[in-house]
């Protein structure tokens, strides 16, 4: 049976109404039918999705209670695993200093990380509870996961960056190159078959 967390953290009643009204109940709302599974634990999926990605957005609440979402981004890999504890972190690199993520998570450490995977179509929400470490050199946002969600493909708008297109390109030509050895061995093959016949 699937971990309920997340279906817990987000569903609220008028949800729920709406679901039992537009038959997504059994799919989402029936989770709630029994308690609290408590916090999952990511897969090799959805680290494979999260280390892979170069950019994700960060939402986090507001002292006022409104959300607040930015745009990070990096090298791919840039948010990184810790298989020890489980938590995700990445380095939090200067920006315009108004310091709101900061002062939100020191006000509510709740926060959601949103990754769309837009060759693939894909995307994953996880939410969390984050800590801001800081040294002299660099500040860390560390996330301990609470929950996460996997979202259909509707809407997902395909875009390739040239890194993509690239190694779309190195794979295709290893693929016609491996081709065109096996029909050569091919034709080599027959034509040494018609010199035997012929022989």
């Amino acid at each position: 049976m699937p971990n309920n967390h997340y279906h817990h953290l987000v569903f609220g009643d008028d949800a729920l109404d709406r679901q039992r009204r537009n038959g997504s109940y059994v799919a989402y709302g029936r989770q709630l039918e029994r308690g609290d599974d408590g916090p999952q634990a990511l897969t090799d999926r959805e680290l494979l999705m999260i280390t892979r990605a170069d950019q994700f957005c960060l939402a986090t609440v507001t002292p006022q209670g409104w959300p607040y979402l930015q745009y990070r981004s990096g090298p791919a890999g840039f948010v990184q695993h810790d298989p020890a504890t489980g938590r995700l972190g990445f380095i939090d690199v200067p920006g315009n200093n108004q310091f709101v993520t900061l002062g939100n998570l020191a006000d509510d450490d709740r926060l959601a990380m949103f990754f769309v995977d837009y060759p693939r179509r894909v995307r994953l929400k996880v939410f969390g509870r984050g800590t801001v470490r800081e040294t002299e050199d660099r500040r860390v946002i560390e996330i301990a996961v609470e929950a996460y969600d996997w979202n259909c493909q509707r809407s997902i708008i395909p875009r390739f960056d040239r890194e993509y297109l690239k190694q779309l390109g190195e794979a295709y030509q290893k693929v016609a190159a491996e081709r065109e050895a096996e029909l050569q061995a091919e034709i080599d093959r027959l034509r040494a078959r018609v010199a035997e016949l012929e022989g």
